[in-house]
């Protein structure tokens, strides 16, 4: 019968807590805080770092279509 009634009143324990537990879950500490900042700045800087690739190799393929124009006047003129 103790037992019984141990049992019963861990168990309203736990189902009293719970909420409680559940609802500390929700807020943020600094060091969540801080991670969430961190991602920001890392996707920020990825998708600065991707323009960036993206730009160059615009550059490049200009470069080679000029090279390219080049190559094929300069074979015009030795004709």
């Amino acid at each position: 019968m103790r037992m019984n009634l141990l049992r019963q009143g861990t168990l309203a324990v736990m189902l009293l807590a719970a909420p409680l537990a559940l609802t500390a879950c929700d807020k943020k500490g600094p060091a969540e805080r801080a991670g969430e900042k961190i991602d920001d700045a890392a996707e920020k800087t990825g998708d600065k770092l991707e323009d960036a690739r993206d730009k160059a190799g615009e550059a490049v393929k200009d470069l080679r279509d000029k090279a390219d124009d080049a190559v094929e006047k300069a074979k015009d003129d030795k004709k």
